[in-house]
């Protein structure tokens, strides 16, 4: 054990902010939970892939469409260039 030692406001302090962070952790955890439920059930109706609207949700939140695109351009160029796009 280290040798710090935290007088009382310090250790209250400590014990609210790991209490808040355990719960705000348990309450990200359901979010996710009922996004991935959430999102498998579209994926059933619409006939894709899970992973396809996860992915769009990624892009649409982090907004980065150009970067992805420009991804799949350079991916596209190799596949084409080496005869593997039939």
């Amino acid at each position: 054990m280290g040798t710090r030692t935290y007088g009382p406001e310090e250790k209250a302090k400590l014990e609210r902010l790991i209490n808040d962070g355990v719960q705000i952790q348990y309450e990200i955890e359901s979010l996710r939970e009922g996004l991935s439920e959430t999102v498998k059930a579209v994926a059933e109706e619409l006939g894709v892939k899970p992973a396809l609207l996860k992915k769009a949700i990624t892009v649409a939140h982090k907004g980065n469409w150009t970067d992805v695109y420009d991804g799949f351009d350079d991916l596209e160029t190799i596949i084409v260039t080496v005869g593997r796009d039939k």
